[in-house]
C-alpha cells in the first residue's frame, strides 16, 4: 500500500487517566506497522466523553493525509459507551458490509461479540472503523478487514488505475506479466575454481561496496574544474547598456506624454551619439545599446501610438507611464563583470559549460576519458552479416557505444573478439595505449572459454573484484593498471545494460570530473504495481516502466526478467531495487514502495 497515515484512537476513561493501562492502542499501532510497510500512526487516548471524541475525529478528517481511522473502546452497552453516537453524525456514507465483516469474523472466535454496537463509514476521503476495546477484539477485527484496507483506499481516494488492477486480479483476468516467478536459480558459493572445487574463487561484494572500490580506485580528473573554477571573464556582459524590453528609450526627466521618435535602434546598431531632448525619444528593439543620453526605457505595452509619417514609420508616441531612471535598462557587466569568475561552481554538464565559455568569447579542451568497447564470444555475428548455424547476432557493441553516446561520451574503438587467449590479450594489450577504459561484454564467467581474467592478470591488471551479488550481473569485474580501468561486464545483454548503468557509468563520469554525487543514475521511490514478485537470494535490479497516477510514481516490471532477454529493456524508464529474499520476507507485493535507479530523462511513460 503506498504511504498513508493511520489514526488509533483510544477511547477509554480508565486508559485516559492511566495512559500506561491502554493495550489495545498500541497493539493496533504494531499491527499496522507489521502489515504496512509504508503506514504512519497517529494516536491519542480520550475519556468516553462524545464532544470530546467527535472534536478529534474531525481534527483528523480534516487532514488530507489520515486516510483511516480506527478507534477502540466504548462500542458496548455500557451507559458511557457512546463511540458509536459519536461517529455516526460524521459519516457521510455508511459501510454496512465492513460492520458486517468486522461482526462474522469476531462471532466465530466468540459469542460475546454480539454485544458490541461499533459502525463503519466514510467521512469525507476518510474511512472510520470502531473497533471494541479489548486487546484480543482489536487484533482480531483488524484481521477481518487488514486485506480490505488498501483496496478501500484507493476506492475512497478514486484511484481508478490500481482499482482496475485489483478488479482485474479478484476476477482473473490479471495479465500474466504481474504475477512475476522466480524460477532460475545460481550457485552463490565461493571455492578455489579447481577440478576439486569448481565455484569461483572470487567473493560476491555487495554493490554498493563494488561502487565504493571503483570510485577509490578509479582517478578523477580535477584539471577541468580548476581551469573552469579560476576561469575570469575577458568582457562585459552586456558590454553595453542594453534594453530588456521592446519599447521606447528616452531621458527619465521627459515625463509621460507625447514624444517625438528620432529613430530605431536594433540589436547589434551602434551607440547613438544622437542628442535627446526631454520630449523626444528612440524606438530601441529587446538587447539593442541604449542611446548616450538615454537614461530609461518604456516597453511598448505602456505607449500609444500617435502618428507615422510619409514612410510609414513611427514618429509621435504617447507614454502613458511615468519613465524612471534605469527602468529597464541592463547595466554594463550587470549579468558578469570583466574580472569575474565564468563558473560560479564546477558543472559537468557540456550544455552548461560551453554555453558559459561561448558567452565570453572562450574556448578550452574538454577532455573527455578514452572508451572501448570489445564484445568476446566465437559464436557471435556483427547485425550485417548473414545467419550461420551456432551463431548469433552480437547486440552488446551497439547497445554500449549507443549508451555511451547517449550519457554523453564516446566509443573511440570496437571490437568483436573470438574466444581466442592469445587474441585477446594482444587486442587488449593495444587498447590500453590508445585508452583509459575499455568495457567488455563476455568472457567474465566460469565458461571454457572465459579468458577475459586470466588476460586481465597476465597483463599486471589487479583484480579488484569478479563477482558481485546482483541479479543480473553476477559475474561483473573491475580491474586496473595504474590509470587504465577495465570493466568486465556479463556477456547477457541485460546483465550488461544494468551493469554499465551501475558500474562503468559512475566511473567514466568521475574520471571525467564529475562530482561525485552526481555520477550513479539519480534514484527514486517507486509504488509498485504488480501484484506480487518472488523474490531471489540476491538483491535483484528490475527493468520497469513507470508511471505517474495522480502526481506519484508507480513502476511496472516488463515482463520475463530472465537476463538473455534484451526485450525487457523496451519502455524501461527505471531499475527496480529489489531485496534479497529473506525468510520474513520472500516477496514484495502491489503498493509497496521501493527504490529505483532512473535511466532515462524521460522516465515517465504515462500520466493517469
Amino acid at each position: 500500500m503506498e504511504a498513508i497515515t493511520f489514526g488509533v484512537l483510544t477511547i477509554s476513561d480508565t486508559c485516559y487517566q492511566e495512559p500506561a493501562k491502554d493495550r489495545s492502542g498500541p497493539r493496533l499501532v504494531t499491527l499496522i506497522r507489521d502489515s504496512f510497510d509504508n503506514a504512519q500512526v497517529i494516536a491519542s487516548v480520550l475519556p468516553d466523553e462524545r464532544d470530546l471524541i467527535q472534536r478529534e475525529l474531525r481534527k483528523w478528517i480534516d487532514r488530507t493525509d489520515v486516510k483511516i481511522i480506527l478507534t477502540t473502546g466504548g462500542t458496548g452497552f455500557a451507559p458511557r459507551d457512546v463511540t458509536p453516537e459519536a461517529t455516526k453524525p460524521l459519516i457521510d456514507k455508511d459501510c454496512s458490509q465492513l460492520t458486517l465483516a468486522i461482526a462474522l469474523a469476531s462471532l466465530q472466535k466468540t459469542r460475546f461479540a454480539a454485544l458490541s454496537r461499533g459502525i463503519c463509514g466514510i467521512a469525507g476521503n476518510t474511512l472510520i472503523l470502531n473497533f471494541p476495546g479489548s486487546e484480543k477484539a482489536v487484533a482480531e477485527c483488524f484481521e477481518a478487514v487488514r486485506d480490505l484496507l488498501p483496496h478501500a483506499v484507493h476506492l475512497i481516494s478514486d484511484n481508478v488505475t490500481l482499482v482496475q488492477r485489483i478488479h482485474a486480479e479478484v476476477q482473473g483476468t490479471t495479465p500474466q506479466e504481474q504475477r512475476l516467478r522466480r524460477d532460475h536459480v545460481c550457485p552463490h558459493k565461493t571455492g578455489a575454481g579447481s577440478d576439486a572445487d569448481r565455484n569461483s574463487p572470487f567473493p560476491m561484494l555487495p554493490v554498493d561496496q563494488a561502487v565504493s572500490t571503483i570510485m577509490r580506485v578509479v582517478q578523477r580528473n580535477t584539471s577541468i574544474s580548476e581551469q573552469l573554477e579560476s576561469l575570469l571573464s575577458p568582457v562585459n556582459i552586456p558590454p553595453f547598456r542594453a534594453s530588456i524590453k521592446d519599447g521606447y528609450a528616452m531621458k527619465s526627466t521627459g515625463f509621460s506624454g507625447t514624444k517625438r521618435v528620432l529613430d530605431c535602434i536594433a540589436a547589434g546598431d551602434k551607440i547613438s551619439p544622437h542628442p535627446l531632448q526631454e520630449d523626444e525619444c528612440f524606438k530601441i528593439n529587446t538587447g539593442a545599446p541604449l542611446p548616450e543620453h538615454a537614461d530609461c526605457v518604456v516597453q511598448v505595452e505602456d505607449t500609444k501610438l500617435l502618428q507615422r509619417d510619409k514612410y510609414g514609420e513611427e514618429s509621435l508616441v504617447d507614454i502613458l507611464v511615468e519613465p524612471k531612471a534605469g527602468q529597464d535598462v541592463r547595466s554594463i557587466g550587470y549579468d558578469m563583470g570583466k574580472g569575474d569568475k565564468v563558473f560560479p561552481a564546477f558543472d559537468a554538464s557540456t550544455v552548461v559549460t560551453k554555453s558559459l565559455l561561448a558567452s565570453v568569447g572562450c574556448q578550452l579542451p574538454m577532455r573527455k576519458p578514452k572508451v572501448a568497447i570489445i564484445s568476446t564470444g566465437s559464436e557471435l555475428l556483427a547485425p550485417n552479416q548473414s545467419t550461420a548455424a551456432g551463431k548469433i547476432y552480437d547486440s552488446n557493441t551497439t547497445m554500449l557505444e549507443e549508451l555511451l553516446f547517449y550519457f554523453g561520451f564516446e566509443c573511440m574503438q570496437q571490437y568483436v573478439l573470438d574466444d581466442d587467449l592469445d587474441n585477446i590479450k594482444q587486442t587488449l594489450s593495444t587498447l590500453f595505449d590508445a585508452v583509459d577504459f575499455v568495457i567488455c561484454s563476455g568472457g567474465v564467467s566460469m565458461g571454457d572459454k572465459d579468458y577475459i581474467k586470466p588476460v586481465l592478470q597476465s597483463l599486471d591488471f589487479q583484480l579488484h573484484f569478479g563477482r558481485v551479488n546482483m541479479k543480473p550481473g553476477k559475474p561483473m569485474t573491475f580491474a586496473s593498471r595504474e590509470n587504465k580501468y577495465f570493466f568486465g561486464l556479463p556477456g547477457n545483454p541485460v546483465s550488461a545494460f544494468v551493469t554499465f548503468h551501475l558500474f562503468a557509468l559512475p566511473a567514466i563520469r568521475w574520471a571525467a570530473g564529475w562530482e561525485q554525487a552526481k555520477c550513479s543514475l539519480p534514484v527514486v521511490n517507486v509504488t509498485l504495481l504488480n501484484d506480487s514478485i518472488d523474490l531471489d537470494a540476491r538483491p535483484e535490479y528490475v527493468r520497469a516502466s513507470v508511471t505517474s497516477i495522480q502526481g506519484q510514481l508507480h513502476a511496472s516490471v516488463n515482463g520475463d526478467q530472465i537476463s538473455s532477454r534484451l526485450q525487457s529493456i523496451v519502455g524501461a524508464d527505471v531499475l527496480i531495487h529489489l531485496p534479497g529474499r529473506t525468510a520474513e520476507k520472500p516477496q514484495v507485493r502491489s503498493g509497496e514502495i521501493l527504490s529505483a535507479s532512473v535511466l532515462r530523462y524521460d522516465f515517465i511513460s504515462k500520466y493517469e
